[in-house]
């Protein structure tokens, strides 16, 4: 079903001022309805800041679409697709107008649900298409709303994406083969703490803005009155408002009119390619995005002329999220940087009065004095109206080293174990290898561990559990043909029933709870030690980024253990939690474990499907108690008897090695690796030579390394 949402007024329900960025979230908005070919909005920030309320509110604002009456893929009277399911449409089909549509995406939702399904029995039975149309049939000429989008499923994501850039959607089974047109506004919320989108969906998204709440208690006092009026009167605060909407739903149609008549300078145009090429973003789409974003916003003032300031308005929402080099960077603009390219390739323009503009207060100054037509917001600061656009706020990256020669900061004072010292920096981090967990899974899509999953290589058939997923052919018609005489076939077509059908079982990868346990004692303090360490664990957390995983971190050193990162899907905050994690102290190794043990045991019960792999990065040695080394080993072996798949990263250095990693290794049931051996394109993890004779690696815990090197090859 659609999923349309009736969201009348909802955009009233927060004052714009309480949430810094809402001026640049309401702009977004509103500049892709005028030009939905811009190509969306991405809206980043942190729980309880009204993300969702506002797009909800977007559909009400929208003109109404003329659609053919019936057809289920809202096809244009005057231009409907050659290629629809429901047609074809005559020229004289009767049209009929219709409320854009808000069509909300659920994180969970399944693939057919999406796409829409076919009728396979009716298929095979009687050989016609039956299908029901999916969401994208739902969202064609409307809004696709996608909350939470960071946690979208990776196959959804692929089918967006090529919805997304060919307009159209492709349902292929068996055979049958549907097609029907797919032009939607994509709009997603997301919480940067839960995880970064992958950079090929990030890239599908025209503009990005950043919200956070506000910190002044007189706007936050707003909040709180603005909602308990409506929760208290609907419809006497709708009414409120009523008129104010009115006009801001006439300036939107009013700039959709102006926009075909506005005029992209050449200079215009050189500022736009300067500024992309300055700041290195790849592909060609962002000088696309930005020439279109700038033509809405001279439509949006009533303009027919780009000016400079509106290309750098368009910058300042079209390149932060096309930035990020890898996933630890934050989006972001250097705006500084952005007025230097301007001012160079400014050229020549228009800065008179040229052009219609019967708004001479520009876009911030329409009816009601508020930003973007809208009225003063009661209960808080009152925004001056003005010509200037809003500008973004800029999101500074976190500070981290950038290579090997900032890997660690000021040298320690001392070390050893009754000294803490400062936190050092990480080491630039490479390519790992991959460790997987051994067995077939069964949890959620991902890049790591063998599972079974709806996508992935057919392995055999089964009965469908529910609803008919993905068919497999062969097997319904081995099951239906001994049946044939008896149910009385007589034509050339297959009897099939319910129980034929048969659905393949597939067999691809899943993601994986990740949790490190890191030695922080003083017996790792040594400077280049650490650094070494953690950009290793950095380098595994960026590997855990490209295979979906869940990742947890869990820190030991002094008299005890901490969780310093909750099981989450952000690596970033695990990377953040890395940079600022202090070492020194004793070295409790049994404590680090157990607090592990007990991390898995509460994440087994939110979600029993997802299996965990347990990093213990360390190097063996246990200080602190009576017999250290007994009760770590005691831990381990607990570890070890609930079936917890664990790899030790071996960190003891220096020409003398105790081998107590290895032990540790062993006790946990998995093999032990080294810091050389961890890379991806090391020779040693394969084979090292001991007095000259070729042994494998690792001694009596060789078993597991090669274990180990035989997944990664």
């Amino acid at each position: 079903m659609t999923t349309t949402h009736n969201t009348q007024h909802t955009t009233r329900q927060y004052p714009f001022t309480a949430v810094v960025g809402m001026d640049d979230m309401r702009l977004g908005l509103l500049l892709n309805a005028i030009s939905p070919a811009i190509g969306g909005v991405l809206v980043r920030g942190e729980k309880g800041t009204a993300k969702s309320t506002m797009v909800r509110g977007l559909a009400e604002l929208m003109p109404a679409v003329d659609v053919v009456g019936g057809c289920r893929f809202a096809c244009a009277p005057a231009a409907p697709d050659p290629g629809c399911p429901d047609g074809p449409h005559g020229s004289d089909a009767a049209g009929e107008d219709r409320p854009t549509r808000m069509v909300e995406l659920p994180v969970g939702a399944s693939e057919d649900r999406l796409v829409g399904a076919l009728d396979i029995e009716r298929a095979l039975s009687e050989g016609v298409k039956a299908f029901e149309p999916g969401l994208l049939a739902d969202a064609h000429r409307g809004v696709l709303y996608v909350d939470e989008v960071n946690l979208l499923h990776d196959h959804l994501v692929d089918l967006l994406l090529d919805a997304a850039a060919m307009g159209a959607s492709y349902v292929e089974r068996e055979g049958v083969s549907v097609r029907h047109a797919a032009r939607f506004l994509l709009v997603g919320t997301m919480n940067p703490e839960e995880g970064e989108l992958r950079p090929q969906l990030l890239d599908r998204f025209g503009l990005t803005v950043e919200v956070a709440a506000s910190r002044e208690p007189e706007q936050r006092v707003a909040v709180v009155r603005r909602r308990l009026a409506y929760d208290a009167d609907p419809a006497g605060f709708a009414a409120r408002w009523a008129d104010e909407e009115r006009e801001l739903r006439r300036r939107i149609a009013r700039a959709r009119e102006v926009l075909p008549s506005v005029e992209l300078g050449d200079a215009a145009l050189r500022q736009i390619a300067a500024t992309c090429a300055a700041f290195e973003v790849d592909g060609m789409r962002a000088d696309i995005v930005m020439a279109r974003t700038a033509s809405a916003l001279a439509a949006w003032a009533g303009r027919t002329e780009v000016r400079s300031e509106d290309v750098r308005q368009a910058a300042l929402l079209a390149l932060p999220h096309r930035r990020r080099r890898n996933p630890f960077d934050a989006p972001g603009l250097d705006e500084d940087k952005l007025d230097e390219v301007l001012e160079e390739t400014a050229g020549e323009q228009p800065d008179g009065d040229g052009g219609d503009d019967p708004e001479p207060d520009g876009p911030d100054g329409g009816p009601g004095g508020g930003p973007g037509g809208l009225p003063p917001q009661d209960g808080g600061p009152q925004e001056s109206p003005g010509p200037d656009l809003p500008r973004q706020q800029e999101a500074e990256p976190p500070a981290r080293p950038e290579g090997p020669e900032r890997a660690a900061e000021a040298e320690p004072a001392a070390s050893g174990p009754g000294r803490e010292q400062a936190a050092v920096g990480a080491a630039e981090p490479f390519r790992t290898r991959r460790l997987d967990v051994p067995g077939l899974g069964e949890g959620a899509d991902g890049r790591r561990s063998r599972a079974r999953t709806a996508h992935g290589r057919t392995t055999g058939s089964r009965r469908p559990q529910g609803a008919l997923g993905k068919l497999h052919l062969a097997a319904t018609v081995q099951a239906a043909a001994p049946h044939q005489r008896a149910r009385g076939r007589r034509g050339p077509g297959l009897v099939v029933r319910r129980d034929d059908l048969r659905e393949a079982v597939r067999e691809g990868r899943e993601g994986n709870l990740v949790l490190f346990v890191v030695d922080a004692s003083g017996s790792m303090a040594a400077r280049k030690r650490m650094s070494a360490v953690k950009g290793a664990v950095l380098s595994l957390l960026l590997d855990a980024y490209q295979r979906r995983d869940k990742v947890g971190l869990v820190t030991f050193r002094g008299s005890g253990a901490e969780l310093a990162l909750p099981p989450t899907s952000s690596v970033e905050a695990g990377a953040a939690r890395l940079e600022q994690l202090p070492t020194g102290g004793r070295t409790p190794l049994s404590e680090g474990l157990l607090k592990a043990h007990e991390v898995l045991r509460v994440e087994r019960m939110r979600d029993a499907s997802r299996r965990p792999l347990l990093v213990v990065v360390t190097d063996g040695r246990a200080t602190g108690g009576a017999e250290p080394l007994v009760r770590a080993g005691r831990a381990a072996r607990l570890l070890a008897a609930e079936g917890t798949a664990s790899v030790v990263v071996d960190c003891e250095a220096g020409p003398v090695r105790l081998g107590l990693a290895a032990g540790l290794a062993r006790d946990l049931g998995g093999p032990a690796i080294t810091l050389d051996e961890l890379r991806a394109d090391s020779v040693s993890a394969l084979v090292r030579t001991v007095q000259g004779r070729p042994v494998r690696a690792g001694g009596d815990a060789g078993r597991g390394r090669d274990h180990v090197n035989r997944k990664a090859a």
